[in-house]
């Protein structure tokens, strides 16, 4: 069943900046299936769809419930999919707001949207198969500098000399905290 583990620990890199979209529904009247259960189907199709289409921008995806994780090369990608009338992103969205229109708040529908600079977030993985960022970017060795966390978010340390003299200083001091060795 555990295809493609991978026992060590692992960090991810991906070229440039990119956007992490996280969407998601809440049911809040588990009885109105009528209501809530269109929005659950009509997400799948969507993440076939960017799949197929590279070009979009769509990096990937982890599917969860009730949250759903998208990689996108920029905001603007993402953007262009979420108002294009020929993609099955506009018409889920208008169905939606007609559906819940006199709902009374039975299903809810929420995303937030980041956007991260290049070098300026940090991963670790250790007996997953790829996975988040991973499955979308490089899996890279968390050992040198990618050891700590600080170290594989901060672009600028060099060595782990270099960590060392940062971690010396003050710039985190509690290790028991960020302990993800």
């Amino acid at each position: 069943m555990a295809t493609n583990i991978i026992p060590r620990r692992m960090s991810a890199e991906i070229d440039g900046d990119f956007v992490v979209f996280l969407i998601g529904m809440r049911i809040n009247k588990i009885w109105k299936v009528h209501k809530w259960w269109p929005v659950f189907q009509a997400m799948r199709p969507m993440l076939k769809e960017l799949v197929a289409r590279p070009e979009s921008g769509f990096l990937g995806y982890t599917f969860g419930f009730p949250v759903i994780v998208q990689y996108w090369r920029s905001f603007d990608h993402l953007e262009a999919y979420a108002r294009s009338h020929d993609q099955l992103h506009w018409p889920a969205m208008v169905a939606f707001h007609k559906r819940s229109r006199d709902s009374k708040g039975d299903v809810g529908i929420w995303h937030e949207t980041y956007q991260v600079a290049a070098g300026r977030y940090e991963t670790v993985y250790q007996g997953m198969p790829p996975f988040g960022l991973g499955s979308v970017g490089r899996l890279v060795a968390a050992n040198g500098r990618r050891e700590f966390a600080r170290g594989r978010i901060t672009q600028e340390v060099t060595s782990l000399d270099e960590l060392a003299v940062e971690l010396s200083n003050g710039a985190n001091t509690d290790l028991a905290t960020a302990n993800d060795r």
